[in-house]
């Protein structure tokens, strides 16, 4: 088996909080919060390039990331989150492009695929909690920072006669738009195709009510009247945005973890790595202390509730081990505990399932497993004795690619379903991960249901199609080694690709397209010559020098 040198890069890590915010600043005004960008040029994440005009790294994301988590808990009170920035005539040029040019490829297709989890987080939290997002556009609003305008609710961008908004890529850097650019621009915003061309292949942009007109903004205001407008807009969006009721909400402190060489450890979660093989053990652990069951207790808990807390861990050693540990192909899904305690929790959250701090954590669990989806690791759940695969955890087995459930004589496992797995999590397509499963069949979908409350033996499970297969005592340990053996000995390449293909089948929806345009089309373009050769466009950027294209279409 070939192995790859060390990696000696530094790790990047996720976990961050307003003290330690360099380019984002959040402030709380009643029903609206504001947050607005002031990158700090010298504040990159890597040495090597400015972060200047508002451009961005993958710092300058994680801090929106952590901000927009802290409204969601910390903030119940906020109905409409105003996006805008503290630079005069600049909202955001977009991804920093001397940071793409310096980086390797892997890292700028993982960087364009947090931006558009984090892009797609804001329609999420519109979508299910009604939590409404404005982009307040006072400057120029180019590449990236358009594609973040465009995640918001409402765009009103200041008419000065030279701000526009504007998906430069192509003309000037020989790529796309890589965080949901072209598909917002039709799918959400409907723009009409020959405008939609011109536009993505015009560097300048468009502005005033051309920009209107063209469906690329909402509205626009002069500068004198900008700021009034956008508080009109701001409590207009605030009065239909959502209402929690809550005066105090519930603080995200640290998510504290081990890490050693060769995994991390969290409360509820553990990361094993085997690099001689190249796989990782996930292992979700069920609560082991008994769980609040009253909304009181509940927010007692706070950031401490299992649920929230599990699903905090777990994101964090998801976004750890995707952008860390590249060469890790397969991950393994296990759990361990009591489903007792699991179902338990689930029925917790159906109870009260119209409580804000209730439903914002099913918004971090239903994300949080989304990550999942759309990583591109090959997936494996393993069901042994004393594993939980119960309820929300069942949702980890429901989201592999294969499910082996071992049929031990002594000690057998069971999976247990429970009504949070038929639309509490939804994917990206808009389905449950069973009836994706199941193609939307009614036929398997009604006898999986009929199992709810059930404990679930292996042959059962393998009957009703909830496993791939089952094997007994003595085939058990043969058959998942020769299953991981295989895998981890194919093409990561052709892995990537027929897992995103495989994963979100029949239904497309706008982010199905997002991250299978960014899997196929970007992920090729970023290898191109035209783009990232020697006098690819997007390594002459800024020098100087003109681009030198092959014009051979493929």
């Amino acid at each position: 088996m070939t192995q790859n040198p060390p990696d000696t890069t530094p790790k990047v890590d996720f976990r961050t909080d307003p003290s330690q915010y360099k380019h984002w600043k959040l402030s709380v005004d009643g029903e609206v919060a504001t947050l607005a960008m002031d990158v700090d040029e010298e504040g990159g994440l890597r040495p090597g390039y400015k972060l200047k005009l508002n451009s961005y790294d993958l710092g300058v994301d994680i801090e929106l990331h952590d901000a927009i988590q802290r409204i969601r808990f910390e903030h119940p009170e906020v109905s409409t989150v105003v996006v805008t920035s503290l630079k005069d005539r600049i909202f955001c040029s977009g991804a920093n492009i001397f940071m793409l040019g310096l980086s390797s490829h892997a890292w700028k297709v993982n960087f364009c695929k947090f931006t558009n989890e984090t892009r797609n987080g804001l329609e999420d939290s519109s979508r299910h909690s009604n939590l409404k997002f404005l982009a307040a556009l006072n400057g120029t609003c180019a590449g990236g920072g358009y594609e973040l305008a465009l995640a918001c609710d409402h765009i009103l961008l200041i008419d000065d006669r030279s701000s526009a908004v504007s998906l430069p890529e192509v003309p000037l850097l020989g790529v796309l738009p890589g965080t949901g650019g072209l598909t917002r621009v039709t799918d959400k915003r409907k723009v009409r195709h020959d405008r939609a061309d011109i536009f993505c292949t015009t560097s300048e942009g468009v502005r005033g009510q051309r920009a209107v007109d063209w469906r690329l903004v909402d509205e626009v205001a002069k500068s004198g009247k900008f700021a009034e407008a956008v508080q009109s807009r701001a409590a207009a969006l605030a009065a239909e945005g959502r209402k929690t009721g809550a005066k105090e909400g519930v603080q995200l402190t640290r998510v504290e973890r081990t890490d050693s060489a060769d995994g991390v450890e969290y409360q509820y979660v553990s990361v094993s790595i085997d690099r001689a093989q190249r796989v990782a053990n996930f292992t979700v652990k069920a609560p082991t202390e008994a769980q609040p069951t009253d909304v009181d207790g509940i927010v007692a808990a706070g950031d401490k509730w299992w649920p929230l807390q599990m699903a905090r861990e777990l994101d964090d050693a998801i976004l750890h081990m995707r952008t860390n540990e590249l060469t890790i192909g397969l991950w393994q899904l296990r759990t361990e505990g009591d489903p007792a305690a699991v179902l338990a929790v689930d029925d917790t959250i159906k109870q009260h399932a119209d409580h804000w701090f209730v439903k914002e954590t099913v918004g971090m669990l239903r994300r949080t497993l989304a990550r999942i989806d759309v990583s591109s690791r090959s997936l494996f759940a393993l069901i042994e004795p004393g594993s939980c695969f119960a309820g929300t955890l069942a949702e980890l087995a429901f989201a592999a690619d294969r499910c082996y459930m071992q049929d031990a004589e002594d000690n057998a496992p069971t999976l247990q379903l429970h009504d949070s797995n038929f639309g509490l999590y939804p994917m990206i397509t808009g389905q449950s991960r069973l009836a994706r499963r199941f193609y939307d069949e009614e036929e398997p979908l009604a006898a999986a249901k009929e199992q709810v409350g059930k404990a679930i033996d292996p042959r059962t499970a393998e009957e009703l199609g909830l496993v791939t297969t089952s094997p007994d005592d003595l085939d058990w340990a043969d058959e998942v080694r020769l299953a991981v053996e295989e895998r981890v000995s194919m093409s990561p390449d052709a892995l990537t690709g027929l897992e995103a293909n495989l994963r979100f089948c029949e239904r497309e929806t706008m982010e199905t397209r997002i991250f299978g345009r960014l899997s196929a089309w970007q992920n090729w373009i970023f290898n191109r010559p035209n783009a990232v050769g020697e006098k690819g466009a997007l390594q002459v950027y800024g020098k100087g020098e003109t681009a030198e294209f092959d014009f051979k279409r493929v």
